[in-house]
């Protein structure tokens, strides 16, 4: 009888624990919106996190860091008008996936680090833009960049303005770093969006395979190459199946051409540029007045790569030795068998002119709107544009 009280009081602790732990009153549970609440001048910063859901994100997560900046900053961001698609990748290159409190700032290992963040955890990160540099600089300065940044760092550690050890640390930057490229090209394409948009996006493996000419490309070499895959017009399939010949670009600038050439090679729409032939592979979007393809080369103008050399065409496959027919009793000449392609092509329906493109990706394998293969350029078009491909 005496054993009753002492287990109920025993299972009324349990309960307590259990509810204690998961109800997130713990210790070492936070919340990132009460934190910036005590901080007014980071209540644009704030906002945003609540606007595009990353604060729910951050509040999920331990060992992390929010590098917020002030409200002076997040105008200048916002001057620009971005999307809101926008927005959250720019803030989530600013939470990091590790701990940094003040003093490990000032105590890196060989005075510099690579950290992920939340933008390279979304998968969505192409190349290493996923990644921040971090790096203990002269003076006691803690500079913060892109991982390709020649040098130069835009953004540096203010102060601290709230760490829970090991769990969250929220620290101050002055500046947002400038980690997603070509912000100029980015304005271009917004500009050109009234009067109608064509966009060409390599896909992952073309640009993965081009990566290292990008990143020697000067910043305005890089702005040069993205409005270099832009078209000023809206272009539909069937335009561009039409309209052979010279095509000029938004790179294009007077003397500096930057332009290509459309041909169709039977139902095959390709882009020629002076070093490389481009195959459009698959329409990614297609909404009056802006359309973007994919394609399966990085487009290449000499106006940039004066050194390079012109791909060699491949050439075309020898033609398979026809089989010998069966040698019969009577002496004849040898006569070759039928090809079985020869009555495949003969027997195949015609394809449906608007579906090509769409056919030859789904062939391909290149583009599927539940993966992961949209290029670095469908990329930054699809966020800084609005456009949803998910």
């Amino acid at each position: 009888m005496q054993l009753r009280p002492a287990l109920t009081a025993g299972t009324l602790v349990l309960a307590m624990a259990v509810i204690f732990i998961f109800s997130g009153t713990g210790v070492d549970a936070h919340n990132i919106t009460k934190i910036l609440a005590k901080h007014p001048e980071f209540s644009s910063f704030n906002h945003y996190l609540t606007l595009t859901h990353l604060a729910s994100e951050i509040n999920q997560r331990t060992t992390i860091t929010v590098c917020a900046v002030d409200n002076a900053a997040m105008g200048d961001i916002l001057s620009k008008h971005p999307n809101i698609y926008t927005v959250k990748n720019i803030l989530s290159i600013h939470v990091l996936l590790d701990y940094f409190g003040a003093k490990k700032l000032h105590q890196i290992t060989n005075g510099t680090a690579l950290a992920a963040t939340m933008f390279q955890a979304t998968g969505s990160a192409p190349g290493s833009t996923g990644f921040v540099n971090i790096t203990d600089l002269h003076g006691g300065k803690v500079g913060f960049a892109p991982e390709d940044n020649n040098g130069a760092f835009a953004a540096h550690f203010v102060k601290s303005v709230e760490e829970i050890p090991y769990n969250i640390s929220v620290i101050q930057i002055s500046a947002f770093s400038d980690a997603l490229l070509a912000n100029d090209a980015m304005e271009i394409y917004e500009d050109a969006l009234a009067g109608g948009l064509t966009l060409f996006c390599p896909l992952d493996d073309a640009f993965k395979a081009f990566l290292p000419k990008f990143k020697n490309l000067t910043k305005s070499g890089k702005n040069s190459l993205l409005e270099y895959h832009g078209v000023p017009v809206y272009q539909s399939m069937s335009m561009l199946k039409s309209n052979n010949g010279l095509m000029n670009t938004l790179a294009t600038d007077g003397a500096s051409k930057f332009d290509f050439t459309v041909q169709n090679d039977g139902e095959q729409v390709t882009l020629k540029t002076k070093l490389v032939t481009a195959k459009i592979t698959g329409t990614l979007i297609d909404e009056q007045p802006v359309v973007i393809y994919t394609i399966d080369k990085v487009l290449m103008p000499k106006e940039l790569f004066k050194h390079e050399k012109a791909e060699t065409p491949a050439p075309a496959p020898a033609p398979e030795k026809a089989a010998d027919a069966p040698k019969s009793s009577k002496k004849k000449g040898k006569k070759a068998a039928p090809s079985p392609d020869d009555d495949a092509d003969a027997d195949a329906p015609a394809p449906d002119d608007d579906d090509v493109a769409d056919q030859t990706a789904d062939d391909n394998g290149a583009v599927r709107f539940d993966g992961n293969r949209f290029s670095f350029f469908a990329l930054i078009a699809t966020a800084w544009l609005g456009f949803s491909v998910l």
